[in-house]
């Protein structure tokens, strides 16, 4: 799908909808070969993704999440998926990042992902290690982010709260970088 969406329609399922976006372009990351690139750094994203969907399906990841191992989503796609907060989220492109995460829209999520882009950066650890223990913010960041971690547990486990969040999905077959297939494909419900 380029830039284009469709709405799959269930009608023995109560006339239930799932409308699906998708959009192939990646940040730049090889030679001419590689179709639908953009410079890295630069917003190829805003605006968009429909307010209204249901299922994301992107070549790229969005920065910090499923994209190891250096980080190698697109922060502009991020923010486009903090603001649509789609159900569930497919990518893959980087094939090492194989796998799923729940993602929570709430500011527990913003302090992880600060927190993932003070240690890391694009590139990630700026000077190794030692940066690392003494980089003050990063340390608030990860006590917030321990904090936030517990309310959400007695949130969603003791006090019945519920927010469903988006699924990411990094759907890659491909095992890392051995151009071979290995990785089992992944089933959900929404």
């Amino acid at each position: 799908m380029q830039h284009a969406s469709l709405t799959l329609k269930f009608p023995n399922r109560g006339g239930r909808q799932v409308k699906v976006y998708g959009a192939p372009q990646i940040p730049a990351c090889g030679g001419p070969e590689f179709a639908f690139q953009y410079p890295r750094g630069q917003d190829a994203w805003t605006g968009t993704v429909p307010n209204d969907v249901d299922v994301l399906v992107t070549h790229t990841p969005p920065k910090h999440h499923l994209d190891l191992p250096r980080g190698m989503g697109c922060e502009w796609l991020l923010k486009e998926v903090w603001r649509v907060r789609p159900r569930v989220h497919v990518f893959g492109h980087v094939h090492c990042g194989y796998g799923r995460e729940r993602v929570y829209w709430d500011e527990g999520q913003r302090v992880f992902e600060r927190l993932c882009e003070r240690l890391g950066g694009d590139q990630g650890p700026l000077m190794g290690p030692a940066k690392e223990l003494v980089n003050v913010w990063a340390w608030l960041d990860l006590i917030k982010l321990v904090v936030y971690a517990v309310l959400g547990v007695l949130w969603s486990r003791v006090w019945g709260g519920m927010d469903d969040g988006t699924v990411l999905l990094n759907a890659a077959l491909v095992v890392g970088s051995t151009g071979k297939l290995g990785n089992e494909p992944q089933l959900i419900e929404i």
